[in-house]
């Protein structure tokens, strides 16, 4: 719809029009080949009645290949304050910490972010966001984060074969994502987080001597995010999930699913 900026307008119109509730709209800066066409395509999603607009600050054939184009949000949310304002604008691409969020929020004048990856590498990134503070969670506690999940699953699927088998669609695949998860103190990342966002930079990988579930929860191989899974989704405790996992971490069978 991004090619077809007049006709995107029509429908939104319409939607808005015949909505009971406020209708929000997320776009891209162009479509995958298309010109980059933002900034009129928020001007005409006011025009229709857009209850709110959030916008992906990359095309959509850009993909996570570059870094989000946060000056050309911040083009939009000048456009519409000329417009009169009164529609919130909502910035979203490379948010990791809070201070990275409040940062673009400061610089480009949006009225809020979304995040995406980010939330999916630290779930808790909204606390941290509120509370305006860093929260560095030990392997422990992230493992109690992780089978709450596993337990909202249980509630929402089912706790039985049939239940499991839907979750383990979600679960083993958050690990490509929770795995990533790295501590990012402000006071020893700012400066390169206003450089380049840190969802884009290379980081270091866990020191020697890592403690063995560390090593653990931040293991790339699918193989072993099934066996994180399991362990998460059969404990019957925060401590229970925090013991098997250890004993996995420490255990010949991890060498010998990581080979």
């Amino acid at each position: 719809m991004l090619r077809q900026p007049v006709r995107l307008e029509r429908l939104v119109r319409g939607i808005a029009a015949g909505s009971p509730l406020p209708v929000s709209v997320k776009v891209r800066l162009a479509s995958e080949g298309g010109d980059v066409n933002v900034r009129e395509v928020v001007g005409r999603l006011r025009a229709a009645g857009a209850a709110a607009v959030t916008i992906h600050g990359r095309t959509a054939e850009a993909r996570y290949s570059k870094a989000a184009d946060w000056r050309l949000i911040a083009e939009c949310v000048e456009d519409n304050a000329e417009a009169g304002g009164g529609m919130p604008l909502l910035g979203n691409g490379d948010l990791l910490t809070q201070y990275e969020a409040h940062g673009r929020m400061a610089q480009s004048g949006v009225d809020g972010v979304m995040v995406g990856r980010g939330a999916l590498i630290k779930p808790w990134i909204f606390k941290e966001f509120r509370d305006r503070r860093t929260w560095e969670p030990s392997a422990a506690e992230r493992v109690a984060v992780y089978r709450q999940l596993a337990c909202f699953m249980k509630e929402h699927f089912g706790d039985d074969a049939k239940g499991r088998r839907k979750a383990w669609y979600f679960l083993p695949w958050h690990f490509d994502f929770l795995s990533r998860y790295r501590p990012l103190p402000e006071e020893e990342f700012g400066e390169r987080a206003a450089a380049a966002p840190l969802m884009q930079t290379r980081l270091p990988p866990a020191p020697e001597g890592t403690a063995p579930l560390e090593r653990l929860l931040a293991h790339g191989d699918p193989s072993v995010h099934e066996r994180v899974a399991a362990a998460l989704w059969e404990a019957s405790s925060d401590a229970g999930a925090v013991a098997a996992l250890t004993r996995l971490a420490e255990g010949a069978e991890l060498a010998a699913l990581a080979r």
